[in-house]
């Protein structure tokens, strides 16, 4: 990265202002990542759909797996980095890539906060779930239902032993890493008469928070604050 000097004088007195000159893939990364500034907070963004290994199509907004697993192991690693913050409003995606980025920030050592705004739908409940401190705003959402599957289905019983077992992973990994029961959160997922087309439930933030799925309602400067506290400044 190289820098420019540029002189200004504001109300008789002169101020140097550094302006960063940053190369293109610096620019990229952060539209696509987050941080946009120097700071100990790393900032992550997961937003539209998980992308797994099959690329989606130009007109959807996506995260893409294999851009934010050596992120995470970065954050992990780097020194100057005391904290991560997760900003999530997707609404689900590929459940493998799902599950292998909540895996990876479930077990970082340095504190970890999530905040759902918006959506966090899906694949989005474990990914909400995964931090250390997970928040949400009031006017968000999370949407819970059982696993599916576009494409070609093949009719026979190994294909529904599939989608039991694939999830099972997912309801053991979001009441392990949140305060909700199996029971409780098996009866969102397979709750029916709440969807139009569709078998599961919707659940704003107090009822999230309520329930114990998410751990605390709020906003940006909650879970900043939070992460602070964790830094002991």
């Amino acid at each position: 990265m190289t820098e420019r000097i540029k002189y200004n004088s504001t109300r008789g007195r002169e101020n140097w202002l550094r302006v960063n000159s940053m190369d293109e893939n610096k620019r990229e990364e952060i539209r696509e990542l987050g941080t946009a500034a120097p700071s100990q907070i790393q900032v992550l963004t997961i937003i539209g759909q998980i992308e797994g290994h099959q690329v989606l199509g130009e007109e959807n907004k996506t995260t893409k797996y294999e851009h934010v697993l050596p992120l995470l192991a970065a954050v992990e690693e780097s020194p100057d980095v005391k904290g991560l913050l997760i900003l999530l409003n997707t609404v689900g995606g590929d459940i493998e890539a799902g599950l292998a980025i909540a895996e990876l920030i479930a077990g970082m050592a340095k504190p970890t906060a999530s905040l759902v705004l918006g959506g966090g739908h899906s694949i989005g409940v474990p990914l909400a779930v995964a931090a250390r401190r997970s928040f949400i705003a009031p006017s968000a959402s999370m949407t819970i239902h059982p696993v599916r599957m576009n494409g070609t289905v093949i009719g026979v019983s190994q294909t529904y032993e599939y989608f039991a077992r694939t999830q099972e992973r997912i309801v053991r990994f979001v009441t392990a890493n949140s305060h909700i029961g199996r029971e409780r959160f098996l009866d969102y997922m397979l709750r029916t008469g709440e969807l139009a087309n569709d078998v599961g439930s919707i659940i704003d933030g107090q009822e999230a928070v309520a329930c114990g799925l998410m751990d605390s309602l709020g906003g940006l400067s909650d879970a900043l604050g939070w992460l602070h506290e964790q830094q002991g400044g």
